[in-house]
């Protein structure tokens, strides 16, 4: 089964284009290195909780939209090459610079996990 990475993070609604353009060369560069799917998805219908919710989770502030993504790998070891050779190649960093002005990732949730069930 595959492995699966998955995120949520808060963008400025301003940001969503930049946020957008970053994440379509983000998936070619991660495509090129083993991920068989990236998806982004922007909020829609993303209510507030009372306990446990994904703006909570992110300390959402006003103007703020969930980011809701996932990467699909063939296995926990592509994924964690992948990730080790995107993050030292300077090219990439260089590409990605400023991201810290698109959003905050300090406030970025994620984890990766094993396919339990594929239907």
């Amino acid at each position: 089964m595959n492995y699966v990475q998955g995120f949520v993070a808060a963008v400025p609604e301003a940001n969503r284009e930049a946020y957008r353009q970053r994440s379509e060369a983000m998936a070619a560069i991660l495509r090129a290195n083993g991920a068989l799917q990236m998806v982004e998805c922007w909020q829609a219908d993303v209510p507030e909780g009372k306990l446990t919710s994904f703006p909570m989770a992110v300390q959402r502030k006003e103007g703020e939209a969930i980011v809701f993504s996932w990467l699909v790998w063939p296995s926990k070891e592509t994924a964690e090459a992948a990730m080790k050779a995107v993050m030292g190649d300077e090219k990439v960093r260089r590409e990605f610079e400023g991201m810290d002005k698109i959003f905050d990732g300090k406030r970025m949730i994620y984890g990766g996990f094993d396919v339990l069930v594929e239907a």
